[in-house]
């Protein structure tokens, strides 16, 4: 009886190490399923070296009705968004001390023709006496160069009324130019100067202008393609000016893009501009997904399974393409999201 537990002990161990070595045989023999969808080797390839620049939709020319006189704004007839026609009255400024002054040489206009017409009756009178030797040669001619001198003060009088009643008709706004009206936020009943600006108008095609240091603006070109975002509404455009002066380091171009119809004059847009090339490592867009403000890929394990993994990533100026800055390496296989393992 005393050597039978022994024996007892023996079994039990060896059963258990029986079951230890079944439950490590099955952890051994576990295996995961294959990876089954697109898969795209990391490769380095030649690519357009694409900058994002701001630049800002506006047109060739601006142009800027401005008051002629200081007065009082009368009137304003033009919202924004409103087309006028180049010399289109769209306003009118008023100067009452013009009209007052206007009213007073025309008055003196009237007094000078009153003298006029008397010093020619005087004249009228005297030459049908001299005519009949009662007069002298020289009261003729004294009464004809009074009524000559009446009748210049007449015209001065004309004129001046004339230059006045002119100068209040300056307060007439017209349009610069042929467009679209984009400001005219005066209000009427200000009191606005010379020269004030009341209402800008566009003038000539939409342009997105665009403005590159010195450095890289060299390698613009006109005729140039380049790709433009402004928010959610993507173009394409062509550099068609290039301005060959230089402002606080900074260059400036021209890029004409059909299809930016509906953009508001003003509107900020992302030009994708080419710079020239270089190797990088670019994914199509399905092969990333965004969470959080986070990219990830699919990284193909060597078991063909599938590790989430992130990168960090910018754009190229292809929506469906991003270039990879970090978080893989050349030889890494990524699997497509959307496909099941």
């Amino acid at each position: 009886m005393f050597r039978s537990k022994p024996s007892f002990l023996v079994l039990a161990v060896a059963l258990s190490g029986m079951g230890l070595t079944a439950c490590g045989h099955k952890e051994e023999v576990a295996q995961v399923a294959p990876f089954k969808g697109e898969t795209l080797r990391i490769a380095p390839h030649l690519i357009h070296d694409v900058k994002p620049v701001a630049a800002t939709l506006t047109t060739r020319q601006m142009g800027e009705a401005t008051a002629r006189v200081s007065g009082v704004l009368t009137s304003l007839k033009v919202h924004e968004g409103d087309t006028v026609s180049q010399g289109q009255v769209i306003g009118f400024v008023q100067d009452q001390r013009l009209n007052l002054q206007t009213g007073a040489y025309d008055q003196a206009a009237v007094a000078a023709e009153a003298q006029a017409n008397l010093a020619r009756a005087a004249y009228a009178r005297t030459q049908t006496l001299f005519d009949k030797g009662i007069y002298a040669q020289a009261k003729l001619d004294q009464d004809k160069a009074a009524a000559a001198a009446a009748n210049a003060n007449v015209q001065a009088a004309r004129a001046q009324a004339s230059a006045s009643g002119e100068g209040a008709r300056q307060g007439a706004i017209l349009a610069p130019a042929s467009g679209r009206v984009i400001h005219a936020t005066v209000p009427v009943g200000s009191v606005v100067m010379a020269g004030q600006s009341i209402a800008t108008i566009t003038a000539g095609n939409r342009v997105v202008r665009i403005e590159l240091p010195e450095a890289q603006g060299q390698a613009l070109q006109i005729g140039q393609s380049l790709s433009l975002d402004a928010n959610g509404i993507r173009a394409n455009g062509t550099i068609t000016e290039v301005y060959p002066s230089v402002t606080a380091g900074q260059m400036v171009a021209d890029v004409t893009a059909p299809g930016l119809e509906t953009v508001a004059i003003g509107q900020k847009v992302v030009a994708y501009i080419g710079l020239g090339q270089r190797n990088a490592v670019v994914l199509p867009r399905r092969f990333i997904a965004t969470r959080y403000g986070l990219d990830y890929v699919r990284l193909l394990q060597k078991n063909g399974g599938v590790l989430e993994t992130t990168v960090q990533t910018a754009p190229t100026g292809d929506p469906d393409q991003i270039e990879i800055l970090g978080g893989l390496n050349v030889g890494d296989t990524v699997a497509v999201y959307g496909a099941g393992q």
